[in-house]
């Protein structure tokens, strides 16, 4: 190739980057840089703390993609664009070159190690329910519906159920937001979930949240949330795990309130079910006429209890 044409393309590339660049800016304006929704990549806006540590490690785990998608995706067009073949005469054949065969060997070690890093802390911290709790709510998952027991401790320290909200399957197999359970939670506090099957296995699962956790029958799991400020308003949580036949319909509601306005709420539903669940020893029984229902944790005495009854 001689130089002149050379130096032409190489014009070219330069005169052609600079539009290119402000083309992909234009882009991204046009995508809506009004609002993080570009930058979150995909995920809800977070509403609790944990759920901002998982965007966090979701952005960067894209930025390393980007990074490595960049410098290969660069490489290869660098190779297309200036080692073209130019004529038949045979380049200089290399054997090996053993500073680049140590970076690409050494470098993937390094990008796993540091996800790792991150991914191993912030699951550490997604799993702590070291800290002391302003809410503590049992969740109990059974098909194909759900129940929210409100207690004053945990459930390993051996809480007691304050009230119920208790959802209702129904019997045509739609879902229904009538009968769906309301999970009503304050901003600002922290809350731990104990949660707890007695059929299959269900995941508990608000987007917002930013991380679902299985419920299995027979192993209790636990996670705490710290809710954010200013998260006030109403969210969709539903089962993320094939749990039957029925298992789309298995939603609930969720609603964040201000922390005055939530205890005003829980002393009403206190008051309503204090009695009933004192002469009941702290149990709530509802008829689903199909058979199917929650145990909660009745046999501990420290959960709410939906019986079922079949016709023989």
């Amino acid at each position: 190739m001689s130089p002149t044409r050379q130096q032409n393309r190489r014009s070219t590339l330069r005169r052609w980057a600079p539009r290119g660049a402000a083309l992909a800016v234009l882009g991204l304006a046009a995508t809506g840089c009004a609002s993080n929704e570009l930058t979150r990549l995909g995920m809800p806006e977070p509403i609790t703390e944990q759920a901002e540590r998982v965007l966090a490690l979701w952005q960067g785990s894209w930025v390393t993609a980007f990074a490595v998608g960049i410098l290969v995706w660069g490489l290869f067009i660098w190779t297309i664009l200036f080692h073209r073949k130019r004529s038949e005469q045979l380049p200089p054949q290399v054997r090996y070159n053993m500073p680049i065969e140590a970076l690409y060997t050494v470098l993937p070690i390094v990008i796993i190690s540091v996800l790792f890093f991150f991914t191993a802390r912030d699951q550490a911290y997604l799993l702590d329910t070291e800290e002391p709790a302003d809410v503590h709510v049992e969740v109990v998952a059974f098909q194909w519906a759900w129940q929210f027991n409100y207690m004053d401790d945990t459930k390993e320290n051996g809480g007691e159920v304050l009230f119920s909200e208790v959802g209702i399957p129904n019997p045509d197999g739609t879902a229904d937001r009538s009968t769906q359970p309301t999970l009503v939670l304050p901003e600002g506090a922290i809350v731990h979930f104990d949660l707890h099957s007695p059929d299959v296995i269900h995941s508990f699962w608000v987007p917002e949240f930013g991380f679902k956790m299985d419920v299995i029958p027979g192993r209790d799991n636990a996670f705490q949330v710290q809710m954010g400020e200013g998260t006030e308003g109403s969210y969709v949580g539903r089962c993320a795990e094939l749990c039957g036949v029925d298992h789309t319909r298995m939603l609930f509601d969720l609603e964040v309130v201000p922390q005055d306005e939530y205890e005003t709420w829980a002393a009403e539903q206190e008051q309503q079910n204090g009695d009933e669940a004192a002469t009941e020893g702290t149990g709530v029984e509802t008829d689903f006429g199909e058979g199917t229902g929650a145990e909660g944790t009745d046999a501990e005495g420290t959960g709410a209890g939906v019986t079922e009854e079949n016709d023989e």
